[in-house]
């Protein structure tokens, strides 16, 4: 039996759905994985190979929207699954997602799956009441209704996308689908660890860590932490990602400028995020909408309480006042004003942060999580 797995980005699959792959692997099944530019990232390449899966570098681009492009995406996909004959296809993310739905499909893969990881600019203002759609959003949403059409359930991170995919006719409302709790995280693999201390208390050093987008809420970030600085100059801010290939990018004279003013201290993208995790008090992630965001995650299994957004998928994450504060998108004075609550009463750090890992613990780990996806694709 063969299981294909289709992603879109070769350095996130370990990484997010890694115990997921492994899980399906010890479910009896021929691992194949198809993503594009393994060329460019030969160390995962190696890693994926030698846990004996099988990998086909795939012609995709992630951000682009050329016709021509994504036709080449689509063949390549069908005709890999006419070579391999893979019995069951599962994709993430959007072009694995609609194309690898379509050529599964047309190479007539017995089980094809979906998974919604996160909407992206397909569906950018679509909380809005007067949400009109771009002539791209109206194409981008015409082929996810035709391609979740042929697959045999979907899987989404927060019960609003699933929402959203049926309200706005993307997906019918008898459409096989299963909400989960995001990826999961292997709590495991994450310690407790101390604070950083000033006078005695838990320091007030707030974190970020995203793609540096607009809708990842860093402008709002930066603009929050100028506000509490002004009147709590001993507050710290770190911020970890990097400036993706994405029209949503911030601009480098933006980054440069807050680096440059010591707003912010840039770690620049790193491969293990836990030392910054672990340098941090509070994890803040003012994103406008998320499937269920990782990093967040990742904080609260090492005890950080969390400041985050009442939006699809951020707020899955934070019991209000019990591990952290919700606050709402785009709101600057709100989020500095969580800020400087943790500055005021530095007592509730450790208070929520204990929260933080006893909820991550009973809702967010990733061998429940699996375990509920490998059930409901009937392995």
């Amino acid at each position: 039996m063969k299981f294909l797995i289709i992603a879109s980005y070769s350095p996130s699959i370990l990484k997010f759905r890694g115990a997921l792959i492994a899980a399906i692997q010890s479910a009896g099944f021929e691992i194949h994985i198809a993503a594009p530019e393994f060329d460019s990232y030969p160390e995962e390449h190696d890693q994926l190979k030698a846990l004996g899966y099988i990998v086909h570098d795939i012609p995709m681009q992630r951000t682009g929207t050329n016709p021509a492009t994504d036709a080449k995406t689509l063949l390549a996909l069908y005709q890999l699954m006419r070579k391999i004959k893979p019995d069951y296809m599962m994709a993430y993310t959007i072009k694995p997602v609609i194309y690898g739905s379509l050529a599964a499909k047309l190479a007539c893969v017995p089980q094809r799956f979906a998974l919604i990881t996160g909407l992206g600019y397909a569906f950018q203002g679509a909380d809005a009441v007067d949400y009109k759609k771009s002539n791209l959003q109206k194409i981008m949403h015409k082929l996810y209704s035709v391609a979740l059409a042929s697959t045999h359930k979907v899987f989404f991170q927060n019960p609003d996308d699933e929402a959203l995919f049926k309200s706005t006719g993307i997906l019918k409302p008898t459409a096989s689908t299963k909400v989960v709790n995001g990826s999961g995280v292997d709590v495991s693999e994450y310690n407790v660890v101390p604070f950083p201390i000033i006078n005695n208390k838990p320091a007030p050093r707030f974190l970020l860590i995203a793609r540096l987008l607009g809708d990842k809420g860093v402008k709002e970030y930066a603009q929050a932490a100028q506000l509490v600085k002004d009147k709590h100059p001993q507050a710290e801010f770190d911020l970890v990602g990097w400036i993706d290939d994405n029209p949503d990018s911030i601009e480098q004279q933006e980054l440069d400028k807050w680096i440059d003013d010591g707003l912010l201290k840039f770690w620049g993208k790193l491969s293990d995020v836990q030392p910054a995790i672990a340098a941090s008090s509070i994890y803040v992630l003012p994103s406008y909408r998320e499937g269920t965001p990782r990093t967040v995650l990742e904080a609260m299994a090492m005890g950080r309480p969390i400041i985050t957004t009442d939006a699809p998928g951020c707020r899955e994450t934070v019991i209000d006042g019990q591990n952290g504060y919700l606050v709402p998108v785009k709101a600057v004075t709100e989020l500095a004003a969580a800020m400087e609550r943790f500055i005021v009463n530095p007592e509730r750090i450790e208070q929520m942060g204990k929260a933080s890992r006893q909820l991550v613990e009973e809702k967010f780990d990733v061998h429940a999580v699996n375990r509920t996806m490998l059930n409901e694709m009937g392995l």
